[in-house]
């Protein structure tokens, strides 16, 4: 019996898989992998983080949405298209306010507008769940890659009927990593900062 995956194991383990094989997933599989990331903290337990998932042609849609066929030739990752399924975080900022409105709450006037918000944590808690879900694709055995939406949020909402509201923090592509034909990103061969020059003790 092979050994139980801990989290240390995924945090090293997880690479971004920039190219997908076309295998689909099993069903049942992204279900359970939002239903275990949605257990990650949101502020106050609002719980303002929702997960819209892409399989089969709503896939095709979203590429044609974020990377129409006339600039993929040029594009670095042609395998990256190729993953079958994606999940995109969004956080909704009315589940904040709302959350922030009740008696509990009260005290940090941050109920009446999201500009009272020095820290958006609709993002922050989405980014959470998008990592969480790459951690739980590692222990799964799935390739993964997170990566934004940039100017194409606006448009990926409306083509999937997502409120207007609902902040998206990026994608996450999943599926089972091809075995030939990856290209790495010139970023793999950044070195690890060492623990020094991150960890600051008592003071900067």
């Amino acid at each position: 019996m092979a050994p139980l995956m801990t989290v240390s194991d995924a945090l090293r383990d997880r690479r971004s898989c920039r190219s997908f094989a076309t295998t689909p997933l099993a069903v049942g599989v992204l279900d359970e992998l939002v239903d275990r990331a949605r257990r990650t903290p949101t502020a106050g337990n609002c719980q303002g983080v929702e997960f819209l998932v892409l399989e089969g042609s709503e896939v095709s849609a979203y590429w044609e949405t974020t990377l129409p066929s006339n600039r993929r030739e040029a594009f670095p990752w042609p395998g990256l298209v190729d993953a079958p399924a994606l999940i995109l975080t969004f956080g909704l900022p009315s589940r904040y306010l709302d959350r922030y409105a009740e008696p509990d709450k009260t005290g940090t006037s941050l109920g009446d507008s999201v500009a009272d918000w020095p820290v958006p944590y609709w993002l922050t808690d989405a980014a959470f769940a998008a990592m969480a879900l790459q951690l739980l694709a590692v222990e799964a055995g799935l390739g993964c890659c997170f990566f934004g939406l940039f100017g194409h949020e606006e448009a990926v909402r409306e083509r999937f009927g997502a409120p207007s509201e609902a902040r998206a923090v990026g994608t996450v592509a999943l599926g089972y990593p091809a075995l030939v034909g990856g290209r790495a990103s010139a970023s793999t061969t950044r070195a690890r900062r060492p623990l020094d020059e991150v960890l600051h003790r008592g003071t900067w």
